[in-house]
């Protein structure tokens, strides 16, 4: 081939190569890929159930996440006009499915899942102080609550928790283990006025919780608290010690509040004023404090709690099992207390699923009230997700699907037996859908199940262990 023919060759094949790019389609094509942001995951298809204050509910909806981050929720054709997966994103493909905010679990004790019908049936104080008090000095260690950790942690994933606030003894080892599970949680080490298993005095629990606290700060998952046991377990002066570590660091205040009559009856025989009010007098009740049960105010302590800007987690099911009563909650939600809902822990529920919480709370406080309309559905669902994030003062940051937030969610099938035929998705969610309906959860924008298997948590694993320490309690308690 000569020279010229060469270069015409050349001229030829580079027109061949290149006139596809040159062309106004292509330019376009070019255009569009330049203005979409490449983003980490795609969750498309589904109708998405948005729980922001517009209530939103977007059919065919899609959410896009970066960093963790949701950076947007809408239409799934806009958003995929918006955005393109990352070299590594992740698509999950959610059609015939909705997609939720992750729920959030605002009250537990996340080990005691090895105590589960451990004592049933019982009075407050007597399954305390006859079964479970004597059981946590006889079985818990480091290795107990991490056992019981895990198992709790893979049981709320699977339920669709994305978020869990507790409180129990070894916190730090609960971090280490909730960290590594990519779940997020307010952790609140217990402090209590008798020797317990990690800390065998008043100074060592403040000093091991103050270090617990700083350790943690910052951490994308991990809120640290402090968690003095309840008013009638706690004194006043130690009370306002933890008041003045929760100053000190800004770390939240987790508490036990008017959960029985008898608790009402002894602190206002002793105080002279009933739980909520106490602690509010010594001025303990701060915006940081997060209340759990609540089941037995006067209209006076619902103000204060709305005063001091205090989370409320109401337990219906434990409340209902251990005959501790029904809380005020619509008269909580009529005067804007920040409420949410939890499970407390397995030992008195005995699950940690906040499916049968919804679906509890929504029929209890219609029947307590005779009123079937009474905490509707949407009700319901808001306060397993914004609510207890606003219960958690998380709000900003989770119990909603929305640009800057961060990317918890869970999607969920809707076509099983017991969820056909489809009306309403807020009537569905609550009153139909079970834990085991969960498909796929999300924490942080990392997929932590997906298809219903766990991704990073092992499974069998978990349940021997678990097995090994039944053996361990039975025995122990002979």
């Amino acid at each position: 081939m000569s020279k010229l023919s060469r270069r015409l060759f050349s001229v030829v094949l580079a027109v061949v190569i290149l006139w596809p790019l040159a062309t106004p389609a292509a330019a376009q094509r070019r255009r569009a890929a330049a203005a979409t942001r490449a983003v980490d995951l795609l969750v498309v298809g589904g109708t998405v159930v948005t729980m922001d204050e517009r209530k939103r509910v977007i059919e065919d909806g899609a959410v896009a996440v970066a960093r963790g981050r949701i950076v947007a929720v809408g239409a799934r054709a806009e958003v995929e006009r918006r955005y393109r997966l990352a070299p590594r994103g992740e698509r999950i493909e959610a059609a015939g499915r909705v997609v939720i905010p992750g729920l959030i679990n605002g009250h537990t004790h996340a080990p005691m899942v090895l105590f589960r019908g451990l004592a049933d049936d019982l009075e407050l104080m007597d399954w305390l102080t006859k079964y479970i008090f004597p059981a946590e000095a006889k079985n818990v260690t480091e290795e107990f609550v991490r056992v019981g950790t895990r198992l709790a942690l893979a049981e709320m994933i699977r339920g669709g928790t994305t978020t869990y606030c507790d409180m129990y003894y070894f916190e730090d080892a609960i971090a280490e283990e909730t960290a590594r599970a990519g779940v997020r949680g307010v952790l609140g080490e217990t402090v209590i006025d008798f020797p317990v298993a990690d800390n065998k005095t008043w100074a060592e629990a403040m000093a091991y919780s103050e270090r617990f606290v700083r350790k943690w700060k910052g951490h994308p998952l991990i809120t640290a608290a402090v968690a003095p046991h309840a008013p009638y377990t706690v004194s006043e002066e130690h009370l306002k010690e933890v008041r003045a570590l929760a100053d000190r660091t800004g770390a939240p205040v987790v508490i036990h509040l008017a959960e029985t009559r008898q608790e009402v009856a002894d602190i206002t025989k002793l105080k002279g004023v009933p739980p909520a009010e106490y602690l509010a007098r010594i001025g303990f009740l701060r915006p940081d404090v997060i209340a759990a049960h609540t089941v037995h105010l006067n209209e006076r302590e619902i103000g204060l709690l709305k005063q001091h800007g205090v989370g409320s987690v109401h337990n219906p099911t434990s409340n209902m099992k251990l005959a501790s009563g029904v809380a005020p909650v619509t008269s909580m939600i009529e005067r804007e207390v920040r409420i949410g809902l939890g499970t407390d822990g397995a030992a008195s529920n005995n699950d940690l699923d906040m499916w049968e919480e919804m679906d509890l709370a929504a029929k209890l406080h219609k029947l307590s009230k005779n009123d079937t309309r009474v905490l509707p559905a949407d009700l319901a669902l808001a306060l397993a997700t914004l609510g207890s994030a606003r219960a958690l003062h998380m709000e900003k940051e989770i119990g909603s699907l929305e640009e800057g937030k961060r990317a918890d969610l869970v999607v969920v099938d809707i076509d099983g037996l017991h969820q056909t035929p489809l009306y309403n998705v807020y009537s569905h969610l609550v009153y139909a859908t079970k834990a085991s309906d969960v498909r796929t959860v999300v924490i942080e924008g990392r997929t932590v199940m997906r298809d219903r298997r766990l991704l990073t948590l092992d499974e069998a694993a978990i349940k021997r262990q678990a097995r090994l320490f039944r053996e361990r309690i039975s025995n122990s308690l002979k």
